[in-house]
């Protein structure tokens, strides 16, 4: 990514903006975790995505007059000797500039009286900040404190509403996400190759997110894009786990939910095994259906299909695998199997922030996630891939990951 894509970012979000506004995007604050210590840092997606930029405490302006004409600027935290020395190198405002591609950078401490200024100038009547809350109790983030004070001082000012324009600007991927995907795709598959490799009855799941944050590293420090679901046996049951405490013991289904990140850009990879390398009957079974619905999936996918229609077709295309496998009998029955949806979009995010589409076009990225989870046999797993929609269909950009029976214990025989 360089400056030019993220200038590009920020001129679309200005088509978007009302005349005579201010567009005002919060980097984020740490988190404290312990009287000494606080969260690892993780910058607004959305400031990534208009600035480059993941420092912290940093804030964006954009001002768009009355006939059309924007100006910005950068806020960024100032140098400071003693703090850098405790906590790492601040961002240099030659640094924010080249990376962004903002000419006009300056520090926080200014944005304060910077920004009363220009509201006192009657000249902007909207506001635009990024609000959103995933949930009603999430925890509050700069921009809410900035609105409260907004409300507060200039109660005729709107606020205007960044985050559904961002998240339409995020459903459709550039060439130069779709290539920082295709990059993060690699890391993944090296992560997933050395766990599988790695696999034998004893080891501790642990052990298995050791080797998949190992292969990560070789490649640099961007590491995971998001925490590592890695699970062995009755811990496959577990949607979203966590906690790596678990033993494989021989016969056991390896699960694991993981992804890479390259420039910012997140992968979702979901592979199941058994930890001997060898899939009994029923494992086969099963594993089959879900990857018989994957390939489907695969086939079927293209611009003008109903984003509602992937889940769909992903849940009634495996009951009629189960069905004829002797697994189930009746399509009420899918749930006791099918315990979560079948796509979500990556991107900045994991479980990106976009404006989930009716309809699919072109560069859009999704995941086709098949899961299965029967805890009668003690057997759960998932199938996830990486899918774009092309001109005239789409491409799995995980396919190289080992994906069919055969494949995976070739891999874990040589491993």
């Amino acid at each position: 990514m360089n400056a030019a894509y993220f200038a590009y970012n920020r001129s679309r979000f200005y088509e978007r903006m009302q005349p005579s506004s201010l567009l005002i995007l919060f980097s984020g604050v740490e988190i404290r975790k312990t009287s000494d210590e606080f969260y690892p840092f993780f910058a607004e997606r959305n400031f990534v995505y208009l600035t480059g930029l993941a420092c912290k405490e940093a804030v964006f302006l954009a001002e768009k007059d009355g006939k059309g004409a924007v100006r910005e600027r950068l806020y960024i935290l100032p140098p400071d000797f003693l703090a850098e020395r405790w906590t790492g190198r601040r961002v240099k405002p030659y640094e924010a500039e080249a990376v962004s591609g903002i000419r006009d950078v300056r520090f926080v401490e200014s944005f304060p009286e910077d920004v009363k200024t220009l509201l006192a100038s009657d000249r902007f009547a909207t506001v635009y900040l990024d609000c959103y809350r995933h949930a009603a109790g999430d925890m509050a983030r700069p921009a809410h404190g900035f609105a409260d004070w907004l409300k507060g001082v200039y109660p005729a000012v709107v606020i205007g509403d960044a985050s559904s324009i961002l998240r339409s600007l995020r459903t459709i991927k550039h060439p130069e996400e779709i290539q920082a995907l295709r990059e993060a795709e690699k890391k993944t598959r090296a992560g997933i190759l050395a766990m599988m490799k790695a696999s034998h009855p004893g080891i501790y799941e642990y052990q298995y997110k050791a080797e998949f944050d190992r292969a990560l590293a070789q490649f640099g420090p961007e590491g995971p894009g998001f925490p590592s679901i890695i699970s062995a046996g009755e811990n496959n049951f577990c949607i979203h786990y966590y906690s790596y405490t678990g033993q494989a013991h021989d016969g056991d289904m390896v699960l694991n939910d993981v992804g890479a990140q390259h420039s910012n850009m997140i992968t979702d990879v979901s592979r199941g095994w058994p930890c001997n390398g060898r899939f009994t009957e029923k494992q086969k079974l099963l594993y089959e259906c879900a990857l018989a619905t994957s390939d489907y999936m695969f086939s079927v996918i293209k611009p003008g299909m109903r984003m509602e229609d992937v889940d769909a077709t992903i849940k009634r295309y495996n009951f009629e695998r189960l069905k004829d496998a002797g697994v189930l009998k009746s399509f009420d029955e899918i749930g006791k199997l099918m315990w979560h949806g079948g796509s979500h979009h990556i991107g900045y995010d994991v479980h990106d922030f976009i404006q989930r589409p009716e309809i699919l076009k072109p560069n859009m990225v999704f995941c086709v996630d098949v899961g299965i989870y029967h805890e009668e046999w003690s057997i759960g797993f998932r199938l996830e891939d990486n899918c774009l929609v092309t001109e005239n269909g789409c491409e799995n950009l995980s396919r190289e990951i080992p994906r069919t029976v055969a494949d995976l214990e070739a891999v874990m025989r040589k491993g």
